[in-house]
């Protein structure tokens, strides 16, 4: 079987052929139809480091079928459609009985197409980290990023919460595409003051929650900025990583509001699970809308190469295993 590598060297992805797994009695074995590129992690975490990267954490959201069952597994039968945390490969073998990270695989309503369902993992996270700030109906939250978590998020918050959501990015693409989906106001960074703006949005009160979702490079001039959008009393939660430098944290600004990392409680994990899968059956994440580029999974170098030198002109990049 084929999968996707990254040995050493800065930026450098290739296609290894290697043999199909053999699986443990606790694991199923899934042939791939299609899997998610997440630009955070693989390329902030993976694609611009100079080591070479263990394979099994080249990606983490798989879409397929279920080819073989493991002996000590019945919840998962042969044929049956399911999503996985599993990487970018041909053929996966995935725990599914003692998994780290439960669920690790589920079954897939036929309303969820194998492209909706490779959001399952990143879903599952925004609708915990959600659920987190205790936002509801009279609250406003903005949401720092537009990109696959942000974007995640903001719908998350828009369906679950019915909290009223203010979406900043500096990349019109992003912001269009966040107008589109659903958020109540949008604010494009790079031609506005996005304080300014979220105040004036606010009537000078500031937001009840500010989700930091940037990450990577801007990820530290985002989070210096929530840190003014945020009322006194609010919740600032941080969720973005890998900016490559420490977070500038102004003691006399965060001083009378909370301030959150990106917790995900392992135990909630299961119902945020049920939920990510009830929101793509019903249509209210707009995945489709979200995909900007498909690649055949040979093609892999290219899709890292646009997430990371054209990110103006992509949002999520799916690799193609079989049509």
């Amino acid at each position: 079987m084929k999968r996707v590598i990254k040995p050493e060297g800065a930026c450098h992805i290739e296609i290894e052929d290697v043999p199909l797994p053999e699986i443990r009695q606790t694991e199923v074995l899934i042939k791939t139809e299609r899997t998610l590129i997440s630009r955070g992690s693989e390329i902030w975490r993976r694609y611009v480091r100079e080591e070479a990267i263990d394979p099994q954490i080249m990606g983490y959201s798989l879409a397929g079928t279920v080819v073989q069952v493991g002996a000590q597994v019945n919840d998962f039968s042969m044929g049956e459609r399911v999503a996985a945390l599993a990487p970018h490969a041909e053929y996966a073998a995935v725990e599914a009985v003692h998994a780290r990270n439960k669920p690790s695989v589920v079954s897939l309503p036929d309303a969820i197409t194998a492209e909706a369902a490779t959001f399952w993992p990143l879903l599952t996270s925004s609708v915990l980290w959600m659920r987190e700030t205790g936002a509801g109906q009279n609250d406003t939250m903005a949401i720092l990023g537009q990109g696959l978590v942000g974007s995640c998020c903001m719908q998350v918050a828009r369906n679950l919460q019915n909290c009223r959501v203010i979406a900043v990015d500096a990349l019109s693409l992003r912001c269009d595409l966040a107008a589109q989906l659903g958020a109540d106001a949008v604010v494009n960074a790079s031609q506005t003051d996005p304080i300014a703006a979220v105040r004036e949005l606010t009537e000078g009160l500031r937001a009840d929650v500010v989700v930091e979702a940037v990450g990577g490079r801007a990820g530290a001039k985002a989070f210096l900025q929530a840190q003014d959008m945020v009322r006194r009393g609010g919740l600032l939660q941080v969720i973005g990583l890998y900016e490559g430098e420490p977070l500038p944290l102004d003691s006399s600004k965060i001083q009378g509001k909370r301030l959150v990392g990106g917790y995900l409680d392992r135990a909630r994990r299961p119902r945020g699970s049920d939920l990510a899968l009830q929101l793509l059956m019903e249509g209210k994440i707009q995945t489709e809308a979200m995909v900007t580029h498909r690649f055949d999974f040979e093609d892999a170098a290219t899709a890292f190469d646009l997430l990371y030198t054209r990110l103006d002109e992509a949002m999520a990049v799916v690799l193609v295993w079989k049509d």
